[in-house]
């Protein structure tokens, strides 16, 4: 069976389903898991996606999961760029996208400056430095050089509700791996790039990030620091389905090639992407759209697709926000062919958006208390005056970025 949809019905539907049309979130930790993550590479950004989904915003919201009920997780992981997860999810993310290994790829050693051998040596080494190092006492400490006092005492495994044993600054990490595999060499490429070497550790399911020391990013490993972490990786077979059927409940009806670019950067093993479709095809309808594309929907939503009237709402949307970045920059009836240059530009930078009617109709940008707008299309002024005012009033109650 194949149903009709038209665009606007489907963007209102992902509106609604994203918590934006309505703004009734109803915490930091719901809105991440519907949304399937947020992205906080920008963390001002993701607090601001968080905020404009929430019936009542909280600045301290996303912190207070983080470090102190630890039910979100801050780790590199989708197409890997740093994401906010509920922590009871990380470890479906890690045991699919554990299915590309591209860092045991020639071209990607090469690319990196180290060796097969090497980089085997830091995923090995790793996991030993948070296991049995811990920082310096600042009474032990005689200059700013890191100090880390190790412990080769065997330990028992971990409870699964641990405090973690060690959260380490990256300068304390590199020092505990290049001690724990003796080769100076890997100094220079751990403390080099924006962690492009530890980030197989973060697919893995090795590495996420500790809370914050001084104004400064630590590490820790997910075993340790988030309670109930299974013991194991859950097979990526069923890992994968649950992650495509969320896909489908908030960013479709799509495609497997969409969750594939939303997931892995379009890079996905084939027969891996398959088998998920495959296994969860008796959850599928097919759905025609208005300009022709064949995309999937989970049947259970066909009904509340069917119902849903195009939206009227103008929306203010951060920079990387997950209702632009889980879609493809060449879907046009949400981003218009002249308007990507401003929306997706350089180094991968994606730009708040303002968004009429589900689809992009232009950028904004908040400088020195004010927000100024770029259109593209007309929208109705006092939808976006009021959206503008919305905005305004988050972006002053914004807490320190977490």
């Amino acid at each position: 069976m194949t149903i009709q949809l038209t665009w606007p019905k489907i963007l209102a539907w992902r509106l609604r389903r994203q918590f934006v049309s309505a703004a009734d979130g109803s915490d930091a930790v719901a809105i991440t898991r519907r949304l399937c993550g947020v992205q906080t590479q920008v963390a001002s950004s993701a607090q601001l996606a968080v905020a404009v989904r929430s019936a009542r915003p909280d600045p301290g919201g996303i912190g207070r999961a983080l470090w102190e009920e630890r039910t979100l997780v801050k780790t590199w992981i989708m197409r890997g760029t740093l994401h906010l997860l509920p922590a009871d999810e990380l470890a479906d993310y890690c045991a699919a996208l554990a299915t590309l290994r591209t860092w045991e790829k020639g071209s990607w050693q090469r690319g990196h400056g180290v060796t097969a051998a090497e980089i085997a040596a830091i995923i090995e080494a790793v996991p030993e430095a948070l296991r049995t190092s811990r920082p310096a006492s600042p009474a032990l400490t005689r200059d700013a050089s890191p100090v880390l006092i190790r412990d080769a005492s065997p330990r028992p495994p971990l409870p699964q509700d641990a405090s973690p044993s060690s959260a380490l600054t990256r300068e304390e990490l590199v020092e505990a791996v290049v001690e724990v595999t003796g080769d100076e060499h890997l100094r220079a490429a751990l403390t080099s790039g924006w962690g492009a070497l530890l980030k197989p550790l973060a697919r893995l399911g090795e590495l996420c990030y500790g809370p914050p020391r001084d104004g400064r990013v630590t590490f820790t490993a997910p075993r340790a620091w988030l309670p109930g972490w299974p013991s194991e990786l859950p097979p990526y077979e069923e890992a994968g389905v649950r992650l495509a059927r969320a896909f489908l409940g908030a960013h479709g009806p799509a495609t497997p090639e969409m969750f594939d670019t939303w997931l892995f950067g379009g890079v996905a093993r084939k027969a891996v992407l398959k088998g998920w479709f495959r296994d969860l095809a008796p959850e599928l309808t097919k759905v025609e759209t208005d300009d022709g594309h064949t995309l999937l929907a989970l049947t259970e939503q066909l009904d509340e697709l069917a119902a849903t009237k195009p939206s009227e709402g103008v929306h203010l949307l951060p920079g990387f926000d997950q209702y632009i970045l889980a879609a493809p920059r060449t879907l046009t009836p949400l981003l218009p062919t002249a308007a990507k240059p401003k929306v997706s530009r350089q180094a991968g930078w994606i730009s708040p958006v303002i968004v009429h009617r589900g689809r992009v109709t232009g950028v904004w940008e908040a400088k020195n208390g004010r927000i100024t707008t770029d259109l593209f299309e007309p929208v109705p002024e006092s939808l976006l005056d009021d959206a503008i005012s919305h905005v305004r009033s988050l972006l002053a109650t914004a807490p320190p970025e977490a």
